[in-house]
Formats: structure tokens, C-alpha cells, sequence
């Protein structure tokens, strides 16, 4: 079932349990109002009667008042029981159709009341000149009778007729509602991966619907990001490893086109081996990249204690690299030790920090690179801070692209590998990385990664 439909259907239940209590309210409610205008209507009667019957020479002017002035209602009866020791009070109410404690009501009481079916009995007990009767006054009652069965016929009538319109008035209403996404709908099928540029038209009201087409149009931004990314690394990945294949080829190729001498072969074999050596660090370097996109749950994670990882990645650029000069800052280290303990893979964040600290290192000349390290309450903080060639500002957002390597970058080897692998691992780690540049003012690399919970 549609949506259009369920919300026509719900309009529909809504109004008819408002329309249907009310309608209700206002039958019994008029019942009850008319049951109780007859009931006084009725005691008028009986006490006219039983002065008018029982005090005539007392009260002549009520014979005239009840002949002239009172309507007749329907099958209206008066009925006079004198009290007195002969009286058989059951035999008086079987002629009546009454039950017996109708009678003894009125003589405990002095008044009574009784329905049989739409006829009203009204009794009292009265002391007249002529002596103590019972005075019965009957009669049915013309509403209960008439007026509320036409009532309920109009009730209902006009509750079909109220749900007709409302079920003409809720399409249309629904209609108008859903149009909106239909027209998201619409324009939503017409965007496919060959033109991921297309977005949904935003209107000018601050309603769920903006908010939804606000949050889908981001979404495509990220879809259409993640696709010229692949393509880049698709074909960045075919030209970085196409290159050392056609140097392999071609000093294969032009080794066996003739004899050469044995130094020319050695030579020829050399420039081979030194090419398949980049072309089996390229590879390793894309395999590692492939499985670190992954979520980490085949990692082993474990406690990570990240002012000594940092002791250990200095110490080991500085033994690839001699030249490097990497200073730690750890004045802002916390007294407690357990907020520098992330939870994580060691080997894959002392990965991330080494490529991280060895490119500050390498595209600052070998001057001094600063790494700090602190933590709050829920996060640790490294930042590496080098004065090196920086980043031009327009290709800050192709750093994370694989092979992407700045323009300012030629005369520095690199394959543009280990800031995506990097940010990958961080990922892993539920972290970020945020990057600063200047071009020739040094690059600033800021790492936050969560505070690892353990148990005690």
C-alpha cells in the first residue's frame, strides 16, 4: 500500500472517531434532555389531574386550564387508586402492565417513575378532599417515539456525507502533500552514474522535505566524489604501474635484439631489477591501501600507548634516514597515562605516523620537524608541524587521491601512496586527520584519535 493511500485511509480513521463520539454525544445527549422535559412535562399533568379530579370544588379553574390550554399527548391516560383497606395493589398493577414495586415506591416515597417500552408511567401519591389516591398519569413520548429516530437517520446521513467529502478533501489534501516527492522521485530516476552532476532543486521552506533534499543532494556530492576518485586511482594505478612494465619490456626487448657485450647485459639487467623493485613497492604499497578500506574488524586491536608508538616511529625514520631531525614535544602530555592509550592496531598506526612524519621530513629538506602530542578527556591529539615546500591551496583537497602527488613535488620521490594509507588506518581508528598548508610555508598535519575503553 502506498503512502498516499495509508495517509488518505489515516485522515479518514481520524475523523471518524472524532465524528462518530461526537454525533454520539449529541443523541444521548438530546435523549437525555428530552427524557427528562417529558418527565416534567408529565408531572405537571398528574398533579393537574389529581387536583382537577380529587379538589374540583377547591380548585375549579384547573378543569378549565387542563380542558383548554393542554395538548393531548399520545395515548395519554390518568388513573385515580383510592387507598383504602380493600385495595389490591398487585391486581392494580397487572391491570396497568406495572411492576408491583411501582406502586410501593409511590406509597414509601410519595412519587414514582416507570418506562415500558416508549410509555411512561408517573405516580404520585395524593391526599385530596376526596381522601388518599394514587394518581397515574401515562403517556408515550413523541420524541423517543419520532423525533430520535429521525435524528439518528440524520446523524448518519450526515456522517456518510461528512466522509465522502473528507475522502474526496484527504486525496486531494495527500495529493498535494506527496507532490513534492513525487517530483524527488522523478528527478532522483533520472540521475545515474553518468551524470552523478545532476541535484534535486531545493525550495525556499524550511520543512522536511528541504532537510531531505539537502541531505540527498550531500550524499550525491559524496557518491560523485567517491566516483572520480576511483576513476583517478584507476588511472593514476595503470600509469604508475604501466611505466615500470614498458621499462622492463623495452630494455628486455632491446637486450635480445642483438649480441651485446657482457657489461651491456649487466647493465640492461640492473635498470630491469631497479624497475621491478618500484614496481613490486608499488603493488605492496596498493594491496596495503585495498586492505586497509576495509572496517579493521580482521585487525587485532589492542592497547596502544601512543607517546611510546611516537618514541619508536622517531626511532625508526632515523635509522632509514640520518639526515632527519624530528623533535617531540611532550609538554602536553596529561598526568593520567591511561588517556594516551588508544585502542588499535600497532603496526598499522606506527605505519600511518611514519608515512606522515617521514613526508614532513622529506619535503622540508631535512629540517627540523615537530610532532606534539596531548590529550583531553576523550581524545589524543598529535599534531607534526614542518617548514617545508607546502601544498598549493587549490590542490589541498587531491591530497587523500592515491598517486595524486602536488605540482610543487617532481624533484622529490614518492609514489603518493602513504597520506591515502595513512588516512585510511586513522579511519580504522575511528579518527581524522586535518591538513593545513601554505605553499612555502610548511604543512601542518592534526590527528585526533579516540580514547580506547578498557575494562578493568
Amino acid at each position: 500500500m502506498k503512502t498516499q493511500t495509508k495517509s488518505t485511509l489515516l485522515l479518514l480513521t481520524a475523523l471518524f472517531a472524532i465524528i462518530v463520539p461526537f454525533s454520539g454525544y449529541v443523541y444521548l445527549s438530546l435523549s437525555k434532555y428530552s427524557n427528562d422535559d417529558f418527565n416534567r412535562l408529565l408531572e405537571i399533568r398528574v398533579y393537574t389531574a389529581a387536583r382537577s379530579e380529587l379538589d374540583n370544588k377547591q380548585y375549579p379553574e384547573v378543569q378549565d386550564i387542563r380542558s383548554n390550554f393542554f395538548e393531548k399527548l399520545p395515548n395519554e391516560k390518568d388513573y385515580y387508586i383510592a387507598l383504602n383497606e380493600d385495595i389490591d395493589l398487585a391486581e392494580e398493577a397487572k391491570k396497568l402492565g406495572v411492576p408491583l414495586s411501582f406502586f410501593e415506591e409511590i406509597i414509601r416515597d410519595g412519587d414514582a417513575e416507570y418506562d415500558r417500552g416508549g410509555l411512561y408511567f408517573l405516580g404520585i401519591k395524593y391526599l385530596g378532599e376526596k381522601g388518599e389516591y394514587i394518581v397515574i398519569a401515562s403517556a408515550e413520548n413523541y420524541f423517543e417515539l419520532h423525533h430520535s429516530a429521525y435524528l439518528f437517520r440524520t446523524l448518519v446521513i450526515a456522517i456518510l456525507i461528512s466522509l465522502v467529502f473528507s475522502l474526496v478533501l484527504s486525496f486531494y489534501f495527500s495529493k498535494y502533500i506527496f507532490r513534492p516527492l513525487r517530483t524527488i522521485t522523478e528527478k532522483v530516476k533520472q540521475i545515474s552514474s553518468e551524470n552523478l552532476h545532476l541535484r534535486l532543486d531545493r525550495n525556499n521552506k524550511r520543512d522536511e522535505l528541504q532537510e531531505l533534499t539537502v541531505t540527498f543532494n550531500d550524499m550525491l556530492d559524496r557518491i560523485e566524489t567517491s566516483f572520480e576518485t576511483q576513476n583517478n586511482f584507476i588511472s593514476n594505478a595503470s600509469h604508475e604501474l604501466r611505466t615500470p612494465l614498458t621499462a622492463i619490456i623495452g630494455e628486455a626487448d632491446v637486450a635480445l635484439s642483438k649480441l651485446r657485450q657482457p657489461d651491456e647485459y649487466i647493465e640492461t639487467i640492473k635498470v630491469i631489477l631497479d624497475e621491478a623493485e618500484k614496481l613490486d613497492k608499488k603493488t605492496r604499497a596498493l594491496l596495503y591501501l585495498a586492505q586497509t578500506g576495509f572496517d579493521g574488524k580482521i585487525q587485532r586491536f589492542e592497547k596502544v600507548r601512543m607517546d611510546q608508538l611516537l618514541y619508536d616511529v622517531k626511532e625508526t625514520i632515523e635509522k632509514i634516514n640520518p639526515k632527519a631531525r624530528i623533535q617531540l614535544d611532550m609538554s602536553l602530555l596529561p598526568e593520567n597515562p591511561m588517556k594516551l592509550k588508544i585502542k588499535g592496531n600497532t603496526q598499522l598506526m606506527h605505519l600511518a605516523l611514519s608515512n606522515i612524519i617521514s613526508n614532513a621530513v622529506k619535503y622540508s629538506n631535512n629540517e627540523v620537524v615537530f610532532v606534539s602530542i596531548g590529550a583531553s578527556d576523550d581524545k589524543v591529539f598529535i599534531a607534526v608541524k614542518d617548514k617545508g615546500i607546502g601544498i598549493p591551496q587549490g590542490e589541498l583537497k587531491y591530497i587523500y587521491d592515491p598517486f595524486f602527488r602536488a605540482s610543487n613535488t617532481k624533484s622529490f620521490e614518492g609514489y603518493g601512496i602513504g597520506l591515502p594509507l595513512s588516512l585510511n588506518i586513522i579511519r580504522m581508528h575511528q579518527g581524522e586527520i586535518i591538513v593545513d598548508s601554505i605553499q612555502n610555508g610548511g604543512t601542518t598535519v592534526q590527528i585526533r584519535l579516540p580514547i580506547g575503553k578498557f575494562e578493568a
